[in-house]
């Protein structure tokens, strides 16, 4: 693997040919899958208005979350069992920061992005002196802080949550409260994040963060700072998942520490393995996937999530290696 990456980074190449750490974003059905939202507005009011908008959102805000956890563990192979403290972080920040009467998009939604990041940094740095286990143990324990701190904050809300006063403001004749604009809002966004991902993974950063996942020692014997490199990965998801904080927050003008607790890194997990971990778009099928049989499942059965089980079950006993595995093929876009 790591012959790959010095192969594939060659720089007196004059034409890189495409390395096996490469990531294609499969043109022939992403942009049809493109074309389909961008429109889906439109077709919301003859199936249900604003309800499927706003669940079209919210599938939105977890494939993001989800893709920036398969950063770390599908690409950089670091299992996190804290991600969705990033997602609560930023989701606070807009919280406090509406409380103080900030609600500007363009100032408030990079500082949660920013917090979020400073704090994957901090519990990064200490997290990643520690392997395997351990690792797990350690990510679990300082996102339960997180938790147990914002619980125990009754001046936002306590164990209650935080109501927020209304939805982040972004100007030029534009309303968040509308949801078509805010579904729009949130396409572009999630869009933008996953390019930069997908960009990210097919440059040296990423082709050597994947290198690292399979043999860290070897990566570190020729010379890679393997420990900064994962830190950076780190820190990258946790500014990703504080983007994805902030515009849950903002869909439903609310904040509880419910939304950093063990559970919830749990779903976010499950969600990934099941679109198929090191896939690119292995969060963004996982979370479609889960979120819309938890929708269709819950409107049957109140015994909805014995379903859902056995549906997961299912799928990874057909596909052990995730959703992906079962359409991925050999050419690639």
């Amino acid at each position: 693997m790591a012959d790959a990456l010095l192969n594939s980074a060659a720089p007196s190449a004059a034409v890189v040919p495409r390395s096996l750490l490469d990531h294609a974003l499969s043109l022939r059905w992403s942009l049809p899958l493109l074309a389909v939202l961008l429109v889906f507005p439109w077709l919301a009011p003859l199936i249900g208005g604003d309800f499927y908008l706003g669940l079209a959102a919210r599938v939105l805000i977890f494939a993001l979350a989800a893709s920036s956890l398969n950063l770390i563990l599908g690409f950089g192979g670091m299992v996190s069992f804290g991600h969705a403290a990033f997602i609560g972080v930023g989701a606070y920040t807009v919280g406090v920061l509406a409380q103080a009467g900030i609600s500007s998009a363009w100032l408030v939604w990079p500082v949660a992005m920013g917090v979020s990041a400073l704090f994957a940094l901090v519990i990064g740095a200490i997290s990643l002196r520690t392997q395997g286990v351990y690792f797990i143990m350690i990510t679990l324990a300082f996102a339960q802080m997180l938790y147990y701190l914002a619980v125990s904050n009754k001046a936002y809300g306590g164990d209650d949550g935080l109501s927020l006063p209304g939805r982040s403001t972004v100007g030029f004749g534009l309303d968040l409260a509308d949801e078509r604009t805010f579904y729009y809002v949130t396409l572009l966004l999630a869009m933008l994040a996953f390019v930069l991902m997908w960009r990210l993974l097919n440059a040296r950063f990423g082709h050597t963060l994947q290198a690292i996942r399979e043999n860290a020692p070897r990566m570190e014997a020729i010379g890679f700072p393997v420990y900064r490199f994962k830190l950076v990965a780190f820190s990258i998801a946790g500014a990703l998942a504080g983007l994805a904080g902030v515009l849950l927050a903002n869909l439903g003008s609310f904040v509880s520490p419910s939304m950093m607790q063990w559970n919830q890194s749990g779903l976010l997990m499950v969600m990934v393995i099941l679109g198929g971990v090191g896939h690119l778009w292995g969060g963004v099928v996982g979370a479609v996937v889960f979120l819309l049989l938890e929708e269709v499942l819950s409107h049957y059965t109140i015994y909805w999530q014995f379903l859902l089980g056995a549906v997961l079950l299912a799928v990874v006993l057909a596909a052990p290696n995730g959703l992906m595995s079962l359409l991925r093929r050999k050419d690639r876009s």
